[in-house]
C-alpha cells in the first residue's frame, strides 16, 4: 500500500477514534462512572411478574408494560431464545407463556398456540429445568412431590465437608441458601388460571444415570422420606440459620449479590418464614427491584424490562481504560472523574471470599453498584490495570488503592495456579451431580480469560517475573486448546478467551514467536471474517462447529485485534479488521451491536451488555494509532 494510502487510513482512523471518544464520554454520569444496560432473556421479566403474584403486590401499571415486553421479544417461531438469535429455549418459553397468561393473554391467541405447539413439541413441563418447575409449583402447577429436595440443614455443613454451601459458586451459593428454604415449606397459591395445556403427559427423560447420579437418586428418596417424618430434628434451628445467612449478606441497595437469582429467592424465603412484606429488610429488597427495572417508550406503549444485574464498576474501568488507550490527557475531568469514583468504591470489608483466604487483607472491587461481600477477580484486576495509568496528585489515595488491589488479587490465587471470578479454589465439582443442578454453571474453577487479566495486570505492574505470575503463565499455557485459542468462560467465547491471552502472554514475557503465540496468532487469522472483522455464535458452548464463526461484531472484533496487536501490528489481518470497525461505526460515534457477546453461564444464560460494542473497538483503535505511530517514529 502507498504511503498516501497509509496516510488517509491513519487519517481516517485518527477521526473515528476522536469521535468514538466523544461520545463515550458524552455517555458518562456526573459522578464519574458508566452503565451500560445489561439485557438477558425474559425469564428476569416473567419471574418478576410471578415473584408479584405470589407475593399479593402484582399491579396493573405493572403487569401491562412487562407483558408489552415479553411480547415483542417472541420470535416468529412462536419461541423465546436466551439470546439474540439464538434457538428457542423450552424454559424461557414456558415462562414468558405463563406470564402472558396472567397478563390476561388467551390461549387461543395465536401467539400462544405458537408457543404451545413448540412447548409440546419439545417436551413440555415436564422437560423443563428444575428452576422453571420450582416457579410452577409456587402456583400449583407441579408438584413439589415431582422436585429434588433441598433441605435447608445444608447451612450446617463446615466449610471442609462436602456439599457445604462455600463449595459452590457465589452466585450459585446465594440461590441456594434461599431456595432450601422455599422448597422446604412447599408453598402453593394458585394462579387464576391453570397450565395444563402445557403438558405432555409423558415422564421427563431420565439424565442421571451415572454411578454418582443414581446414589444422589437414592440420597433424594431418603431426604423426602425425612421431609414426612413427624419429627425432624434441627429444621426449625436450619430455617433460623439460615434466615440469619441470607439477612447477613443483603446489600445496600436492598438486594443480594446485585443479581437477580438470589434477589428473588431471598424475598420468597424470608417472606414465607413470616418476615411480613412491611419489614424492613423486604421493603428494601422489593423497593431495591425498582433500581433494576428499565422503562421506555414503545410503538405499542410503554415497556417494563429487569435487568439481571448491573455492571457499573466493569463498565467504568473498562471505559476509563479505553480513554486512556486512545489518548486521553490522565488530568482529562473525565479520566480524573471516573478515576475518583473507582477509587471510592473499593471493598474494605470481609466477604465470603475469605473463608477460604481469611488470612488476606480485605480489599478488591465488585461488579455492581453494591456488592460489598462479592469483590471480584477479573474487575479488580481490569481496574488496577486502569488506575495504574494514573498519579496520586489528580487521583489522591491511587496508589494505595492499586497496591491493596494487587495483594489481595494475588492472594485469591488457586493452589493450580489459576485465578477465578469470586473465590479461591471453589474446584469441588460434586455439587454439579445434584438432582436440581440442571441449569447453568454452580462452581467457581479458574477461567483462562480472569487468569489472563490477572497475569497483564501483574506485567503491566513490572511483576511478570514473580512466581506467582509465572505460575498463572504456566497455567494458560497448559489450559489452551488444541486448535491454539482459549476457552472463554465469561465472554463469547474463544474469541474472547484467545483475544485476552495473547497480551496478557507477550506482557508477562513470553516471546510473540513462540508456539503457544504463534498458534493463538494464526487460529485468529483462520477465523477473521470476509467482511474483515470476527464474530462468534454463542451456540459454541455447545456445538464445535461455531468455535470461532459468527456474524462480524464490534466487540468480538475488538477482541481479536488486541490480541493481534500485540504481536503482528501491522499485519493484513489488523489493517482489514480496524477497517471494519472505522467502516462499522455509527455517525454518534458509537457502534452498533444487537447479538449477545457476554457469558453468564456458559451454555446457558448470556449477556448483552450495551457498553462492550463501544468501550473495546475504542481500546483497539486507540493500541492501533499508538503502535502504528511509534512504528512511524524515527
Amino acid at each position: 500500500m502507498t504511503a498516501v494510502h497509509e496516510a488517509d487510513r491513519t487519517s481516517d482512523v485518527r477521526t473515528a477514534t476522536e469521535r468514538a471518544k466523544a461520545y463515550l464520554v458524552g455517555r458518562q454520569a456526573e459522578a464519574g462512572w458508566w452503565k451500560g444496560e445489561l439485557r438477558t432473556n425474559v425469564t428476569m421479566d416473567a419471574e418478576d411478574l410471578l415473584l408479584r403474584q405470589f407475593l399479593g403486590i402484582l399491579r396493573a401499571d405493572e403487569l401491562e408494560p412487562a407483558a408489552r415486553w415479553i411480547r415483542s421479544q417472541q420470535r416468529d417461531d412462536g419461541t423465546w431464545a436466551t439470546f439474540e438469535g439464538g434457538p428457542g429455549d423450552l424454559s424461557t418459553t414456558i415462562e414468558a407463556y405463563t406470564a402472558l397468561r396472567l397478563a390476561g393473554d388467551d390461549p387461543d391467541e395465536p401467539h400462544l398456540v405458537a408457543a404451545r405447539t413448540f412447548i409440546l413439541g419439545a417436551g413440555g413441563l415436564e422437560a423443563s429445568r428444575v428452576f422453571t418447575r420450582i416457579w410452577l409449583a409456587l402456583f400449583g402447577e407441579w408438584s413439589w412431590d415431582e422436585l429434588p429436595a433441598m433441605p435447608p440443614e445444608l447451612i450446617f455443613l463446615p466449610s471442609w465437608a462436602p456439599l457445604n454451601v462455600y463449595d459452590w459458586g457465589c452466585w450459585a451459593r446465594q440461590t441456594v441458601v434461599p431456595i432450601t428454604v422455599v422448597a422446604t415449606l412447599r408453598p402453593v397459591r394458585p394462579l387464576p388460571f391453570t397450565i395444563t395445556e402445557l403438558r405432555t403427559g409423558r415422564p421427563a427423560p431420565r439424565t442421571r444415570t451415572s454411578l454418582v447420579g443414581r446414589a444422589f437418586g437414592l440420597l433424594d428418596r431418603i431426604l423426602k422420606l425425612y421431609h414426612r417424618a413427624p419429627v425432624q430434628p434441627g429444621r426449625t434451628a436450619a430455617f433460623r440459620r439460615a434466615a440469619e445467612w441470607i439477612i447477613a449478606r443483603q446489600e445496600a441497595d436492598g438486594g443480594w449479590g446485585g443479581i437477580q437469582p438470589p434477589w428473588v429467592y431471598s424475598i420468597l424465603a424470608l417472606h414465607l418464614l413470616g418476615y411480613p412484606l412491611e419489614h424492613p429488610v423486604l421493603v428494601a429488597a422489593i423497593d431495591g427491584l425498582e433500581g433494576f427495572l428499565v422503562r421506555e417508550e414503545a410503538p405499542d406503549g410503554p415497556v417494563r424490562r429487569l435487568e439481571a444485574c448491573q455492571s457499573p464498576v466493569w463498565d467504568t474501568c473498562l471505559a476509563l481504560t479505553a480513554l486512556l488507550d486512545a489518548g486521553a490527557d490522565p488530568g482529562d475531568p473525565a479520566v480524573v472523574r471516573a478515576a475518583r469514583w473507582i477509587v471510592d468504591e473499593e471493598i474494605r470489608v470481609r466477604g465470603d471470599w475469605s473463608v477460604r483466604r481469611p488470612e488476606l487483607s480485605p480489599a478488591g472491587w465488585a461488579f455492581e453498584f453494591a456488592n460489598d461481600g462479592y469483590p471480584d477477580v477479573d474487575d479488580t484486576a481490569e481496574v488496577v490495570l486502569a488506575l495504574d495509568r494514573l498519579d496520586e496528585a489528580t487521583v489522591p489515595g491511587v496508589r494505595a488503592a492499586v497496591e491493596r488491589g494487587t495483594a489481595w488479587t494475588l492472594g485469591m490465587q488457586s493452589r493450580d495456579g489459576g485465578w477465578a471470578a469470586f473465590d479461591a479454589d471453589n474446584t469441588r465439582r460434586l455439587v454439579e451431580k445434584l438432582p436440581f443442578c440442571d441449569f447453568g454453571a454452580v462452581i467457581d474453577p479458574p477461567s483462562a480469560d480472569v487468569t489472563a487479566h490477572v497475569v497483564e495486570m501483574m506485567g503491566r505492574l513490572g511483576q511478570g517475573g514473580d512466581e506467582r505470575c509465572r505460575r498463572g503463565v504456566r497455567w494458560l499455557l497448559d489450559a489452551q486448546e488444541s486448535d491454539g485459542s482459549w476457552f472463554g468462560r465469561w465472554g463469547a467465547n474463544y474469541v474472547y478467551g484467545t483475544g485476552a491471552v495473547v497480551p496478557a502472554l507477550v506482557v508477562a514475557g513470553v516471546p510473540t514467536g513462540s508456539i503457544p503465540v504463534r498458534r493463538a496468532i494464526r487460529w485468529l487469522q483462520q477465523h477473521q471474517n470476509a467482511d474483515g472483522g470476527w464474530g462468534e455464535d454463542l451456540r459454541s458452548y455447545v456445538d464445535d462447529n461455531w468455535r470461532g464463526r459468527g456474524a462480524s461484531t464490534a466487540s468480538q472484533t475488538a477482541w481479536a485485534l488486541l490480541a493481534l496487536l500485540a504481536v503482528e501490528p501491522d499485519s493484513d489481518a489488523v489493517v482489514r479488521g480496524v477497517q471494519w470497525l472505522v467502516d462499522t461505526q455509527q455517525a454518534d460515534g458509537g457502534w452498533a451491536e444487537d447479538l449477545y457477546t457476554g457469558t453468564g453461564f456458559p451454555g446457558d444464560f448470556y449477556i448483552n451488555y450495551e457498553m462492550y460494542r463501544h468501550v473495546f473497538p475504542l481500546s483497539a483503535l486507540g493500541r492501533y494509532l499508538s503502535v502504528t505511530a511509534t512504528a512511524d517514529s524515527p
